[in-house]
């Protein structure tokens, strides 16, 4: 059945690829971005495409969509610390606006949380203020499904990588790595180079979102590939000299995933980071 479905973030790395699933499978797709870090030459043939931010979403949006996905947040940890009013701004009001949306419409919202909530023991939620704001969000989404009964699922990214990253400050780290190894320069490390990420492509990202928004209900849906790799493993992979950089405040060590409940819906991540890497390198 067609839904009327809305992406906030719709033109960003994930949002756009979601958005092109979604209009395949038929739905009727607004986009809402305040193009932040979305582009506006991310644009998918059959999405309605709106300009505003989200703490405003009741002027952009006067429907009633059947589903939301939000993504449409500030998502990068060490240029966090930077710029903690611009987090709020995004993160804060912004989500807390969706969620009241959500709430006065009775509308089932899909969060995209942070897998940083989960690293180094639990520790890695008050490690940076996108951390922090992205961990206190889950809280927010899920108290407000139980307070008034709004339907609700949250996600989990694991370092989502794949075609139309990012690589300037706002970057991820496989496309920087992949920029750099294209232009022929040394593969930047933070130091130590010994912390552990799971690494995610977007497809399988996008194929979670899709099961969880048609199925699934609460929290703790995890979103990544049962591999991890040290930064410098993954750095040792695209066979260039590695530079090494000096350690940088909120760089999390650990990494640790719990995709039960994704299981239980019949997802599993299909791809691999090394073969990413290795189409990379023959391309």
């Amino acid at each position: 059945m067609s839904k009327t479905i809305l992406v906030t973030g719709g033109a960003g790395f994930i949002g756009s690829h979601l958005c092109t699933r979604l209009v395949a499978d038929g739905h009727h797709v607004i986009s809402l971005d305040n193009y932040f870090t979305g582009s506006p030459d991310s644009v998918v043939e059959g999405v309605e495409y709106r300009e505003g931010h989200t703490k405003d979403i009741e002027q952009h949006i006067p429907e009633t969509p059947h589903l939301i996905y939000h993504l449409g947040e500030y998502s990068r940890v060490e240029k966090s610390f930077h710029e903690p009013s611009l987090v709020w701004d995004l993160n804060i009001a912004g989500t807390f606006g969706v969620v009241e949306f959500c709430r006065k419409k009775n509308v089932k919202i899909v969060y995209a949380g942070s897998s940083t909530k989960f690293a180094d023991g639990g520790m890695g939620r008050d490690q940076s203020p996108y951390a922090w704001t992205k961990a206190s969000n889950t809280e927010l989404v899920r108290n407000y499904g139980e307070w008034y009964q709004m339907p609700y699922a949250i996600t989990y990214f694991y370092n989502v990588y794949g075609p139309g990253e990012r690589a300037d400050v706002y970057g991820t780290v496989i496309e920087i790595f992949r920029k750099k190894y294209l232009t022929h320069q040394p593969i930047t490390v933070v130091a130590p180079g010994t912390q552990q990420r799971i690494f995610t492509h977007v497809d399988d990202i996008i194929n979670g979102l899709v099961l969880v928004g048609e199925q699934g209900t609460g929290d703790e849906f995890g979103l990544g590939s049962s591999e991890s790799y040290s930064i410098i493993e993954v750095a040792e992979m695209f066979g260039r000299p590695i530079e090494m950089l000096p350690e940088r405040q909120g760089n999390r060590m650990s990494a640790k995933l719990d995709a039960t409940k994704s299981y239980a819906l019949g997802w599993k991540a299909q791809h691999r980071l090394s073969e990413y890497i290795v189409a990379i390198r023959h391309a």
